[in-house]
């Protein structure tokens, strides 16, 4: 019940919190493209240099991505996602990525020590994620290992790390909802509603890249700390 609270007042001081971190990084300015799901936008989070240095730290390290098994808390191969990923060590120790990651926990008025390391995300042409949760689904051996680790995840933050030629959209499909990426910017969505349940209406996906490719990093916050 504590948790519970304490995630429903994190929401509803949440759009406050924003309009101030927006005066403070005065270059940034945040759009709502969705209250149900809340799903914020963020022009010009990250510089043309940011975005560089973490493709950059990430390229030689870049592996066929996973996602989470129905048995199993490592992840698992799946037609479904067709890209390359990789986890910035969390012991990096990278000024950067440390200036990124404190920006984020601010705005999000979520602890550091409740995120999982940044992924970077690549996508050659015709690479997709098609639509899925987040969150992790308690009722699967797998969801119950990870959610094991510091609790459900409970807000995506999905980081443009360049423009992609065509296709590569982020679309929420029950909402109607698809956004284009634009290098720099970024958006926000919450998996859990106030009461911490999962949110359905938060299923999304990468649509496939038709020209070019396409360069993303995520960020997930969990209830608790992350182990």
């Amino acid at each position: 019940m504590k948790k519970t609270l304490c995630f429903a007042l994190l929401i509803l001081g949440l759009t406050s919190n924003l309009r101030a971190e927006m005066e403070f990084e005065r270059e940034t300015r945040m759009d709502v493209l969705s209250w149900k799901p809340r799903i914020f936008y963020f022009h010009n989070f990250l510089s043309d240099s940011e975005c560089e240095h973490l493709k950059v730290l990430a390229a030689p390290y870049l592996e066929r991505s996973t996602v989470v098994g129905d048995t199993l808390e490592n992840g698992v191969i799946d037609n479904r996602r067709t890209s390359q990923t990789m986890f910035l060590p969390s012991d990096l120790h990278d000024p950067i990525v440390k200036n990124i990651e404190t920006r984020i926990s601010r705005i999000t008025l979520i602890p550091l020590e409740n995120c999982e390391s940044i992924q970077v995300v690549y996508y050659d042409k015709g690479g997709e994620y098609q639509p899925h949760y987040d969150y992790f689904d308690p009722n699967t051996q797998g969801g119950m290992a990870n959610i094991m680790r510091g609790g459900q995840r409970v807000a995506t933050f999905l980081m443009y790390l360049n423009d992609v030629e065509k296709g590569g959209q982020t679309i929420f499909p029950k909402i109607n909802l698809a956004v284009t990426p634009k290098r720099g910017d970024a958006i926000l969505f919450f998996d859990c509603l106030p009461d911490g349940r999962t949110d359905p209406l938060t299923f999304h996906g990468g649509s496939p890249v038709l020209e070019g490719e396409k360069w993303i990093a995520t960020k997930w916050f969990r209830t608790g700390k992350f182990k």
